[in-house]
């Protein structure tokens, strides 16, 4: 990492391809599909390397650069959903549904199930979820990516985990 923030844009980029994978499934949870993650992950690694000379090396780097993909996926969906509210306005009709993460083929109904109960979630709620279970991050990197206190993310996490139970229960009631 200190020779990326030094500049080496070969460092850089193995830095980026180790983190690419992270920040590609918490932009498809920030913007809950998987169409545009790509593009915020590009993005994002753009403004992570105009602002590489700030990060601390001392400091980790995930959560630093998971928050600048954050961040940018929550402006791409504000974008869109102005586009959206704009063309419903101009065209009097409603913008065609974009798939979500539930529309791709998985053999595992559980899983089917978990993912249809996260897109019922916020967008918040998804975003704390997936920091902590999907990147295994702990409540201080959350803290540190998210630019909020510890005891912030702890109770977000239990009132998402919540969230998330109850939808899982309403999705296995009306699922067979």
């Amino acid at each position: 990492m200190r020779r990326a923030v030094a500049g080496d844009g070969d460092a850089f980029g193995g830095l980026m391809a180790s983190h690419r994978p992270a920040a590609l499934r918490i932009a498809t949870v920030v913007l809950g599909t998987l169409d545009g993650a790509e593009d915020v992950v590009q993005q994002a690694t753009e403004r992570t390397w105009r602002a590489i000379g700030t990060v601390d090396p001392e400091r980790p780097f995930q959560p630093w650069f998971l928050r600048i993909v954050a961040n940018t996926a929550r402006n791409q969906r504000r974008t869109l959903g102005r586009q959206a509210r704009l063309a419903l306005r101009v065209g009097g009709r409603r913008p065609a549904a974009e798939p979500g993460p539930e529309d791709t083929v998985v053999t595992d109904v559980e899983r089917q199930q978990v993912i249809a109960a996260m897109n019922r979630l916020g967008s918040e709620d998804r975003l704390v979820i997936a920091l902590r279970h999907f990147e295994q991050l702990t409540e201080r990197e959350i803290a540190e990516a998210l630019d909020c206190p510890a005891g912030t993310v702890k109770s977000r996490l239990s009132r998402a985990m919540g969230r998330l139970r109850h939808e899982l229960t309403t999705v296995a009631q009306v699922t067979p």
